[in-house]
């Protein structure tokens, strides 16, 4: 049975890379993130952290993209390529935990919403429209000025302000899983909830959840810059607080396009890049869409 299951796997995967690479959008944002997600992990073997001192760096302010400075340098001379970079490691980091919590806040809500009918998961249901109705990115403001700036405090602000789409996604999921034939016939042998939610619904929704995580992360990432933009963020270096730098630092007035273009461009790439294979994800795991295609 080992073996068979192990084959089946296998066929599986097969048959998911087969399609997935069809779809040319999602296999380039697959690189895009791969070569993003390990020059992140490297990072640290080939740059310090001192690379975003201003005590430690003396080199030219606003010196422009050149052959030394490929993305030229900021007003305390640091060059601007090692500080996205280095900042790759908190945006993405954040965006990946922020985007985590999102997601298992999302999935044990919508599951339970969706199994348990009645009074519990109206209730439920109530609780996240009650967030859905609440502006994300001002609730997600107001909880990392109360809490503090630190980098768990913005991935949690961000993880409990954005799972209510998740949830119902996932909720009406389980209720199209529940209205199978099986799931009766294991209620009529006795099945409890643990074994249908965990042998039945949570299998039927796990490819939909992948997809939503792809874009999930991408949506984190896009609110963490947009936190240190406005000033809620940690002092470590991210895309959002090199942005939030040239715009104190009056990157306009001085001509210093590279400060604002190349952190944007950064931000933009990888979301992009989750977006494209989300959606690809969601092409090749949704029966609907791959029908329709």
């Amino acid at each position: 049975m080992t073996a068979v299951a192990t084959e089946r796997r296998k066929q599986a995967l097969s048959r998911f890379w087969a399609g997935f690479r069809t779809h040319r959008g999602g296999v380039a944002g697959l690189v895009v993130l791969v070569v993003a997600v390990v020059l992140a992990l490297a990072a640290p073997l080939f740059i310090d952290e001192t690379v975003t001192s201003v005590i430690q760096n003396t080199g030219q302010r606003w010196a422009a993209p050149s052959l030394a400075e490929p993305f030229g340098t900021d007003e305390s001379g640091r060059s601007i390529l090692l500080m996205v970079w280095w900042g790759s490691r908190t945006s993405l980091f954040i965006g990946f935990l922020a985007a985590l919590l999102s997601i298992v806040i999302g999935l044990i809500v919508g599951v339970a919403a969706g199994h348990f009918r009645g009074w519990a998961g109206g209730a439920l249901m109530r609780v996240t429209d009650w967030f859905l109705v609440l502006p994300s990115l001002v609730t997600a403001l107001v909880l990392a000025a109360i809490l503090g700036g630190s980098t768990f405090t913005i991935i949690t602000a961000i993880g409990i302000t954005t799972w209510p789409s998740t949830a119902r996604l996932i909720r009406a999921q389980t209720l199209a899983v529940e209205a199978r034939p099986y799931i009766e016939r294991s209620k009529a042998l006795g099945a409890g909830h643990w074994h249908i939610t965990t042998r039945h619904v949570l299998p039927n929704v796990a490819p939909l959840l992948l997809a939503s995580t792809t874009l999930e992360v991408a949506s984190a990432i896009v609110t963490e810059s947009t936190l240190a933009f406005l000033g809620a963020s940690s002092n470590r270096t991210s895309w959002g607080t090199m942005l939030r730098a040239s715009y104190d630092f009056g990157a306009t007035t001085q001509g210093a396009w590279w400060y604002i273009l190349i952190p944007g461009l950064a931000i933009l790439l990888v979301v992009m890049a989750f977006t494209l294979v989300g959606r690809a994800l969601e092409a090749v795991l949704n029966p609907r869409l791959r029908r329709a295609a």
